[in-house]
């Protein structure tokens, strides 16, 4: 991976958009996460399916940490 360290917040009304660039000499996916004021976009190339499987795992692994703190500090959330 290159190297970029940044921080974004999502929100509930986070936007997530696949495009597919199968057509150049470099195949690639985009993954955009965004809201209203920013963007971020993720590039794949060919042979890193992989890795954003593991993405998505550890983002569903959050999910489900954030799912338990709800669950466990009801008053937190108030």
């Amino acid at each position: 991976m290159k190297s970029l360290t940044t921080s974004i917040h999502i929100e509930p009304d986070t936007r997530f958009r696949v495009t597919s660039f199968a057509e150049h000499a470099n195949p690639f996916v985009s993954l955009r996460i965004g809201g209203d004021f920013i963007e971020v976009a993720l590039i794949a190339s060919l042979g890193t399916s992989e890795a954003l499987r593991n993405l998505a795992a550890a983002a569903i692994d959050a999910a489900n940490a954030l799912d338990t703190m709800a669950t466990d500090v009801p008053e937190a959330l108030a």
